[in-house]
């Protein structure tokens, strides 16, 4: 899914009960693993969604009305209920924008690192992935964020960033602590590509755009973004585990 915003507890107990057993997780999106939201078996095909205190959001729970009718969790952003999408998989939303998207620009380190691999048979364009797409490039519309001061780990090696946005693309509201001046570029306005490994021999790539499947299927498939794509998914089927790096 290239958005997969809406997780219940269930869902996300599952998921994270996957990653602990070495499951390896490929993040292809943007703006995941946001909002809390409930279901029942007295009402099938329902879920339930309580836009509670903040977030972007089209419109807000009214007063009183914040905990969930199936099951009485509380409702609102997994980010203020305890469990941020950075320790998910290890980026969170960070800003949204519907102008044309752009690229990506390589970390010319990670060709050195431990998860160069997923560079194979890439060959950046002056340093440069997804210059292309659907929407314009493989960075848009919402994009995530590596950030360690909201769980991301400290290991992950990020691969690449998009920054080159226009004005429309606009940090998520629950990054401003109050209304100040913003110094543009944003330097919270950014998306990170990352690889990290996780324990019990997993592993996890987040391509932290929603735009990032836009641009797979360009030139029949023969581009960067599609080749490092197969890359992570050849190795995620390779039962070979992932040795986290010595801390």
């Amino acid at each position: 899914s290239s958005h997969p915003e809406y997780w219940s507890t269930t869902m996300l107990d599952a998921l994270a009960e996957w990653q602990r057993g070495g499951g390896r997780l490929m993040y292809l999106g943007g703006n995941g693993f946001y909002w809390r939201v409930a279901f029942s078996d007295a009402w099938p095909g329902a879920m339930e969604l309580r836009r509670a205190e903040d977030g972007v959001r089209n419109w807000q729970t009214g007063d009183g009305e914040s905990y969930h009718a199936f099951g009485g969790e509380y409702g609102g952003m997994w980010r203020r209920n305890g469990r941020p999408p950075n320790e998910v998989a290890g980026v969170g939303f960070a800003a949204q924008g519907f102008g044309r998207a752009t690229h990506f620009d390589v970390e010319p380190d990670s060709f050195a690192s431990r998860a160069a691999w997923i560079w194979h048979g890439v060959e950046p364009e002056d340093g440069k992935i997804g210059t292309s797409g659907l929407g314009g490039g493989a960075a848009g519309q919402e994009i995530d964020r590596y950030d360690t001061r909201l769980g991301s780990p400290e290991h992950a090696v990020v691969l690449a960033s998009a920054t080159q946005f226009g004005p429309d693309m606009v940090r998520t509201k629950e990054e401003f602590e109050g209304s100040v001046d913003v110094t543009l570029p944003d330097p919270y306005v950014r998306g990170d590509v990352i690889f990290y490994e996780t324990p019990g021999g997993g592993a996890v790539f987040s391509a932290s755009s929603i735009s990032w499947f836009g641009a797979l299927a360009r030139n029949g498939y023969d581009n960067d973004i599609a080749q490092m794509t197969t890359n992570v998914v050849r190795r995620f089927a390779d039962p070979a585990p992932f040795e986290p790096p010595a801390m």
